[in-house]
């Protein structure tokens, strides 16, 4: 059984700010968030925290 707002959020992708790389998927709310994500993540490739952005 789900709750009654859990069908309205959207799978995004955050790339990395540095190295453009695509590490991680989360989900969000769009009646909500209506602005893109931005998250500080660790970054393998880059071996560091960076910040990553929702992609289109």
């Amino acid at each position: 059984m789900t709750k009654k707002g859990d069908n309205m959020r959207v799978k995004v992708i955050l790339v990395c700010e540095e190295c453009l790389s695509r590490n991680y998927t989360t989900t969000k709310n769009p009646t909500k968030a209506t602005e893109r994500i931005e998250l500080k993540k660790f970054c393998p490739t880059c071996n560091k925290y960076t910040i990553h952005k929702e992609t289109k």
